[in-house]
């Protein structure tokens, strides 16, 4: 993987060996573990710990560890700090249990000989004198005072005037030692414990040179399904242009007051999806495995933190409301006829408008940010559904427009032309067009129709509606005797058409099945839906040219439901 300077599998003992020293970055997400995680961890060490006895795992996997360092010697932990924390955490505990033996006097000599072995190895010195360490692990700014001061000295836990940070950690200890005490009792059990474990537990380690190859990698991984938090390292680099300058206390907790409103409002929605959207939205387009280079490259000063988090901050709500057709945001009367369009965006599964459609609520009347997110969901709908067109493309033009909303105030509708999809291909796509049984495909035919229905009936109907579903009027799994006007080649090609396709109500839908064509036209007849209806007073038979012919009809009332007048005229 480029940027990587190393890659290798790791047990826990090889990692905290060497005299390496691991530091989490000053402005690190806090530690967060609560209970599920630490006993699945326990659980999962009691499994690796007893494998021979019940034919378990013997090596238990922890994930990846996205390591940084300059000289092979201190190490930033840019992914996995929870984990090392945690695993630091218990072998604390298992030190306070030791501890407690050799104050009650139990082979004072060998356990002190235990426990000085066992800190020298994962937590590190400790002068007996000063009782100050010189720890393997360093945290962050809101962690390591209490670590340092209380948890490693394994001294009287403080409990009042404590961070959130601190509280979790407190717990952890208490948690593991409460249960090493339980099933270990002699200090020669405890030891063994975790001189067996620290060679169970391996980590996948990936070194890097510099924060921009650590942000390369989390992308790589996240690409990949590995959920890394790339959004930490975006918040170093933030806090870190903040902190050289030695900032007043008040500062920092107004950076951080800022940062955690946006993340806290953003939810489970990804902060870097969305500082690219906003990014794009008033600036030269950014892909995703740019951003990163981008953000340091644009992003220097102090003054320049601030802004970018302010207008984060302006814009998290909107871009929330943007994925969400049922937010507070639509309520507002000014802006309720905006809601059905951006329900038809989530439908799609359209994010290439969110820039566009931040820029546009932002600096657009809310009469022209209704026009506005009319046209993009009717340009995704001709693109995207029917057209299935290079979505990269689409981006471009979007971003285009989104700086010069942001520019001039102004809706520019004809620089949507490059991708509003010629309506002669359109119709083209849309005759030939096919819809595979997936969830997703399954509301969008019900849309359609919907759509139809309303425009050449006058019938309007809601496509989220449960009481009606889509019939393949040719059954998806249609036998030769009862439909033996389809060869199986002609079968195949049009069983999901979308001419072969209707919607009708689920009573009906359960009767008829597969049953022949000539049986399933009385259950039609008694539809309250003309398409559907229409096809039983049409169609004497139904054959592939039918199937073909009825598309067609379909695409021609799509035409004149999915245009921009604007656009056809140009």
């Amino acid at each position: 993987m480029k940027g990587i300077k190393d890659t290798s599998n790791r047990t826990y003992r090889q990692l905290m060996g060497n005299g390496l020293r691991f530091e989490i970055p000053k402005f690190q997400r806090d530690y967060s573990w609560e209970l599920e995680q630490w006993d699945d961890l326990w659980q999962d060490l009691l499994s690796v710990l007893h494998a021979e006895d019940e034919e378990e795992e013997e090596d238990h996997y922890m994930g990846y560890l996205v390591l940084q360092t300059d000289n092979n010697k201190v190490f930033q932990i840019i992914d996995g700090q929870q984990r090392f924390t945690t695993l630091s955490l218990l072998i604390l505990a298992v030190l306070k249990a030791i501890n407690d033996l050799i104050e009650k006097g139990i082979e004072p000599t060998k356990n002190k000989s235990r426990q000085e072995a066992l800190r020298n190895s994962y937590i590190g010195t400790l002068n007996p004198a000063t009782l100050i360490s010189n720890n393997k692990l360093k945290l962050n700014r809101n962690a390591d005072e209490y670590y340092r001061n209380y948890l490693v000295i394994l001294a009287d836990l403080r409990v009042r005037n404590t961070n959130l940070s601190e509280k979790k950690m407190k717990k952890c200890f208490d948690y593991f030692y409460k249960k090493v005490v339980q099933k270990y009792t002699t200090g020669e059990h405890l030891a063994a414990f975790v001189d067996t474990f620290v060679d169970k537990l391996y980590f996948t380690v990936i070194e890097v040179g510099d924060q921009l190859n650590a942000f390369k990698v989390f992308e790589t991984l996240n690409a990949r399904g590995v959920q890394l938090s790339s959004a930490d390292l975006l918040k170093n680099y933030f806090f870190s242009i903040v902190d050289t300058r030695q900032p007043h206390k008040e500062e920092i907790e107004a950076i951080e007051e800022l940062w955690s409103g946006v993340i806290s409002k953003l939810g489970k929605l990804k902060f870097e999806d969305f500082l690219r959207y906003y990014w794009n939205s008033n600036h030269k387009t950014v892909r995703k495995n740019q951003l990163f280079k981008t953000i340091r490259k644009e992003i220097k000063t102090e003054e320049e933190v601030f802004m970018l988090l302010r207008a984060l901050a302006r814009y998290v709500h909107i871009f929330k409301a943007l994925q969400d057709p049922t937010d507070d945001l639509w309520q507002d009367p000014k802006y309720t006829d905006s809601k059905t369009y951006i329900e038809q965006l989530k439908l799609f599964q359209i994010r290439q408008t969110n820039s566009i459609l931040l820029a546009g609520y932002i600096e657009l009347s809310p009469t022209e940010f209704i026009k506005l997110v009319k046209i993009c969901a009717t340009i995704s709908f001709r693109y995207n559904v029917i057209g299935g067109l290079n979505p990269n493309e689409q981006e471009d033009v979007y971003n285009k427009i989104s700086n010069i909303i942001s520019t001039t105030k102004t809706l520019p509708i004809l620089e949507f032309a490059p991708i509003y999809n010629d309506s002669s291909n359109f119709v083209i796509q849309f005759t030939s067009k096919q819809f595979k049984p997936t969830n997703k495909n399954h509301k969008i035919v019900k849309f359609i129709f919907s759509k139809i229905e309303a425009h050449e009936y006058q019938h309007k109907i809601d496509y989220t509606d449960q009481s009606f579903t889509v019939e393949h009027i040719l059954p998806q799994n249609s036998t030769q005797e009862a439909w033996s006007n389809f060869s199986y080649e002609q079968a195949i090609r049009a069983r999901f058409r979308l001419g072969n396709l209707t919607i009708l109500e689920r009573n009906l839908n359960e009767k008829i099945k597969n049953e022949p064509f000539l049986d399933k036209k009385s259950s039609f007849e008694k539809s309250k839906f003309e398409t559907t209806k229409q096809i039983a007073s049409t169609y004497r038979d139904w054959k592939e040219e039918d199937i073909i012919a009825r598309q067609r009809k379909l695409a021609k009332a799509a035409k004149s439901i999915w245009q921009i007048q604007e656009l056809e005229k140009r």
